[in-house]
């Protein structure tokens, strides 16, 4: 008989949610581009879209009226963020799941990880995806980008979802510099998909380890904890 797995040395692992779990750069473009056009603005590509992701819907659409034209006054920012944001929650295209994740979280929870969210996306937007997934009983603490006063990469986001899982040990798991600076802020080791928008090259991400396929997590979390 083949000896049984090794228990997975973390008492919670939290996760990034766009480029870690979910492809959203497609859903972002459709709806930013359906907010560019209301403003008469040209479109913007998928391609440009992975280029703004992960410092939360008010630098993405910063960028992208800047990259299509004038930059925004503040105020004219905050109007159509709201449009983006509204557009955002009202979209109903189901969003994509990377290989392998639903299981891997599964796998996670059934051997006791508690699992926590940390993104910089709106948590109201979050949680209607994870829904829309069927992950949310999954995940035991969630911070979106406006859950709190800060967000990644400070540290202190990463630490309050430690805290509402019952703190102990944690590792991160994301796909960006955001995810990696705010783990070592918070003192944890953290796990990148070299799958997502890194916006760099993945090795200078400055991660403990790469991964090509979250399935590999479990055994790449043994090898951290060792």
């Amino acid at each position: 008989m083949s000896a049984a797995p090794a228990a997975i040395p973390f008492s919670a692992v939290v996760f990034d949610l766009d480029g870690t779990l979910i492809d959203s750069a497609r859903d972002m473009t459709r709806v930013l581009n359906r907010t560019l056009s209301r403003f008469a603005r040209p479109a913007v590509s998928e391609e440009q879209v992975r280029g703004m992701v992960g410092d939360g819907s008010a630098a993405l659409v910063r960028q992208a009226f800047a990259t299509t034209g004038d930059a925004l006054t503040e105020d004219a920012l905050k109007t159509a963020l709201a449009d983006y944001l509204d557009a955002y929650f009202q979209d109903d295209e189901p969003p994509v799941l990377y290989p392998g994740v639903q299981e891997t979280l599964a796998v996670l929870a059934e051997n006791g990880v508690k699992l926590g969210l940390c993104t910089n996306k709106p948590e109201r937007i979050t949680r209607k995806l994870l829904d829309a997934l069927g992950l949310s009983p999954l995940f035991g603490a969630l911070a979106g980008g406006d859950t709190l006063p800060v967000k990644k990469p400070d540290g202190r986001h990463l630490s309050w979802v430690v805290e509402a899982l019952g703190g102990g040990s944690a590792a991160m798991v994301g796909d960006n510099r955001n995810d990696v600076k705010a783990a070592r802020a918070a003192g944890v080791p953290v796990v990148a998909m070299t799958y997502g928008y890194p916006r760099m090259p993945v090795q200078e991400l400055g991660a403990d380890i790469l991964l090509d396929r979250i399935a590999d997590l479990p055994d790449a979390l043994r090898r951290l904890g060792a």
